[in-house]
């Protein structure tokens, strides 16, 4: 596991975080980070896009398989965050709270998290801030490990600044393809 935790680390410790973006707290058992970034739409669109169009703005290079349109997120209490490659299929994460254009809340272990038996909370806000909406991304975990788990938060908050960012885009872009 250190091994894997180590490649996790250095896969991405090059990747730069949005303008907004915290390390709220950061223990050897676990951490809490938080991404916000603001896009020119409503919050209803935001959680459509977000529930819609994941295959369409998450990173495809931070999926198991590589293409973001085996992506898919089921909008009920127990839905699932999935990935579905024929035969090949992940459970990212368990949706455990939906409040449609205002929140949205999964469990579950993102990434290598997953495969180290770690455990978290992320929730997905929307506030309406001048005009458009703030999102903000916010994960909380935590689990046993022999690894010091302070050590993964700044990387998981570089991750989970792309894919913060990668809706972003897609909203300031707008799904037809004209600049926001």
């Amino acid at each position: 596991m250190k091994a894997l935790a180590g490649a996790f680390l250095l896969a991405v410790a090059m990747v730069s975080a949005p303008a907004q973006a915290a390390i709220k707290d950061a223990k050897p058992n676990g951490f809490t980070v938080e991404n916000s970034e603001w896009v020119p739409v409503s919050p209803q669109v935001a959680y459509a896009a977000l529930v819609n169009d994941v295959g369409r703005w998450w990173p495809a290079d931070h999926t198991w398989w590589g293409d973001a349109s085996k992506l898919s997120i089921s909008d009920k209490v127990g839905g699932c965050f999935c990935e579905i490659n024929g035969a090949q299929q992940a459970w990212h994460m368990t949706v455990t709270f939906t409040d449609p254009g205002k929140l949205m809340r999964m469990t579950g272990g993102l990434g290598p998290l997953q495969g180290m038996g770690l455990d978290g909370a992320l929730e997905w806000r929307f506030v309406e801030e001048k005009g458009g909406t703030r999102i903000t991304l916010w994960y909380r975990a935590g689990g046993y490990t022999p690894d010091d788990m302070s050590t993964f938060a700044p990387v998981v908050d570089k991750v989970q600044g792309l894919q913060l960012g990668g809706l972003a885009a897609f909203l300031r872009k707008g799904a037809d393809g004209a600049r926001r």
